[in-house]
């Protein structure tokens, strides 16, 4: 008879949403049912059903009804009651209940099959509060190439908000004619849709991943980007900061041979001027007040590109995960460091 004592604590939360039917659409604790044998025969630990976690609802109601957990015999995930009705099932041998495929519905079940979600903290409680270093640098500092470095070998989450405000103007919502408005005029975007945008980006990471370390990356942009951070979270404790200085020559050549790969409105002659004269105007003196606080650590990107990534990566250490951090470099992060050329590229350039 199989044992799972030694399995970690089940301290994930799952939203199912989208059945139809009230007794599955809701959230799923993490299971409270005594340990039990299965009908394969393994006796599942507190939080587990066949040596994977499992979930009830959290409605005050017996245990596993309905239950989310997997079944040996069948090698699937189920949604189903303590009389055995199946609603949706799911037949693979993921680890965790899928999110990213579509369930089939069974007996008892409604069309179209739920979606699910997991949860790494519980969504009834306020979200954990992040851990963030705020990024800044001239428009082609290479910001964008040390955040994604930091993001695949460090495991840091990158948000930039030139993306965020760009995803947001794309999705057609409410706040699109005022982002795209102050976009193509080189401006600053209002600092309630940016502080919303990063609020809730930073939200869905922590709880979807359980990761909370974040390169803000073009943020704050202004002094009243700021204090839209501090009516969001406060004025305690100010993040540190990373500067990556860059002459605007520099600047100016790196945009325009982007160019002709992005296809961004933003990438030509007028919109960089506009977007470096609002930078010196609006960004520096949000620079020079971190420098005051001894806040900001400067990254000279006229360095090559391993000397800038290692002065990212010590900046970062005090929160990066160690065995991270020890990892060998994946091939797109020697591609990004110059050190293997790009699929097609020619070498002898």
């Amino acid at each position: 008879m199989g044992e799972s004592n030694d399995l970690k604590p089940n301290t994930l939360f799952v939203k199912v949403f989208g059945a139809g039917l009230p007794e599955v659409d809701g959230l799923f604790i993490p299971s409270t049912a005594p340990p039990a044998e299965s009908e394969s025969g393994m006796v599942s630990s507190l939080g587990y059903w066949n040596g994977r976690m499992a979930w009830d609802r959290a409605d005050g109601k017996s245990a596993r009804s309905p239950a989310l957990s997997y079944s040996n015999s069948y090698k699937s995930w189920r949604i189903c009651r303590l009389d055995g009705h199946l609603a949706y099932d799911m037949t693979c041998d993921d680890e965790m209940p899928p999110t990213d495929k579509a369930w089939h519905v069974y007996k008892k079940g409604v069309a179209p099959a739920p979606q699910v979600v997991i949860h790494h903290f519980d969504p009834r409680q306020p979200c954990p509060k992040p851990n963030v270093v705020f990024v800044l640098g001239g428009p082609g500092a290479g910001k964008g190439t040390m955040c994604e470095l930091a993001e695949s070998q460090l495991g840091w989450t990158h948000l930039s908000t030139g993306d965020l405000l760009r995803a947001e103007r794309e999705a057609g919502g409410s706040a699109a004619a005022t982002i795209d408005e102050y976009i193509k005029a080189g401006k600053l975007v209002p600092n309630e849709v940016v502080v919303t945008l990063l609020k809730n980006a930073m939200e869905t990471v922590t709880r979807t991943t359980g990761r909370n370390n974040f390169l803000l990356d073009g943020f704050p942009r202004s002094m009243d980007n700021l204090e839209g951070w501090y009516e969001v979270f406060g004025r305690e404790e100010l993040p540190k900061m990373l500067y990556f200085e860059c002459p605007f020559e520099v600047l100016e050549k790196r945009i325009l041979g982007r160019a002709k790969y992005t296809g961004r409105s933003d990438d030509n002659i007028e919109s960089i001027k506009l977007r470096f004269d609002t930078f010196k105007t609006e960004t520096l003196p949000i620079v020079e007040f971190f420098k005051s606080k001894e806040l900001c650590a400067e990254v000279d990107t006229g360095q090559d590109r391993q000397s800038v990534y290692a002065r990212v990566e010590s900046n970062l250490a005090e929160y990066t995960d160690k065995n991270l951090a020890a990892k060998p470099l994946t091939e797109r992060a020697e591609m990004l460091l110059g050190l293997r050329p790009y699929p097609g590229q020619d070498t002898k350039e």
